[in-house]
Formats: C-alpha cells, structure tokens, sequence
C-alpha cells in the first residue's frame, strides 16, 4: 500500500516537472543544477509528512521549497567564489540562464545579475511576493530585498535599454505568451 502522499507527488511531477525545473533554471541561472534543486524540494517536501489538499498546492510548497534549497546552495557557494575571487583578483563571471518561460534577452540580463539580485527580482517580479515575504524567504531584511531588486532593476534597465517609472516598486507585471497573448 502507497502512502497517502504518493498519488500527489505523482500527479505533481507528472503534470508539472518541465514547469518546475524551468522556474529553478530561472531562480538559479543554471540548467544543469535545475532539476538537482527540483528533486531536493521534492524529497524534502514529500519527506516531512507534509498533506496537500491539491496539487496546485503541492506545488506551491514545492516552489519554495526550490527558493529555500537555491538560497542555501547560493550562500555555500558564495564563501567559497569570494574566496578565490579574492585569491585571483577576479570578478565573478556572469551565468548564461536560458528559459522556456522567458525572452532570451531577459533570460541573459537576469543572467547577468548576482544570485541575491535574481532570487530578488524573480521573487518580486514574476512571483509577485511582497517584500516582507521575499524577505522572510530568503531570510535577509527587508531593506536588503529592496536594495536587491533595486539594483537588479537598474542593471536589468540597463542591458535591456528598458526604464521603469522612477520609486514605483508596484506596478505590475505582465508575462506575454510566445503566441502573442497576455497570461
């Protein structure tokens, strides 16, 4: 007999794989790790007994279970980049990201921003969470998530040749469809 999570996790990864691993490469800016974040949210969801009333649900609790496993993976790596960063007198290439879900000039500006700056704008912009939220998630303060997604919105202006109105930290954005439709 399965447990009683197994059908959900079935259905989820079924029905929505390719969606995660594709909101991971473009949280992480790195397709090769993507689906390495995917299956450690997975296993560290469905292994705390967590019950999902459906599987849009689960998968919400999965997306932050993947923010969760990136920002620790981040913060790892980061010590050890800074380190030799410091012992070679470099700076820190910039991560070629390509995404189904984005443009391919976004997905190299996003690309292009420090993994603090993406988690940011990703969280803000295209989760929508509040700040207080971004923030609780990445467990960083509040001004931090500000700072972040500032500077990425600055640098993501910049390479895209966009602007954006001047302190408006609302307005909202709208995710066009490859066919042409607003979704």
């Amino acid at each position: 007999m399965s447990p009683g999570w197994a059908p959900t996790l079935d259905r989820l990864v079924d029905e929505r794989y390719s969606g995660l691993v594709a909101y991971a490469t473009v949280l992480s800016g790195d397709r090769s790790t993507a689906p390495d974040l995917v299956h450690d949210a997975l296993v560290s969801t469905f292994t705390a007994r967590a019950t999902f009333g459906s599987v849009p649900q689960a998968e919400a609790y999965v997306r932050r279970a993947i923010v969760s496993r990136f920002v620790d993976r981040s913060r790892r790596g980061g010590r050890e980049r800074t380190a030799v960063v410091r012992l070679a007198h470099a700076t820190p290439e910039s991560v070629e990201l390509r995404s189904d879900l984005l443009d391919a000039d976004v997905a190299a500006a996003l690309g292009s921003l420090s993994a603090q700056q993406r988690a940011c704008v990703v969280l803000r912009h295209l989760d929508d969470l509040s700040v207080r939220d971004t923030a609780r998630l990445l467990g960083i303060s509040e001004g931090a998530v500000k700072r972040y997604v500032s500077d990425g919105v600055a640098t993501l202006n910049l390479l895209l040749g966009t602007s954006s109105p001047p302190g408006d930290e609302t307005s909202p954005v709208t995710l066009v469809d490859r066919r042409g439709g607003a979704s």
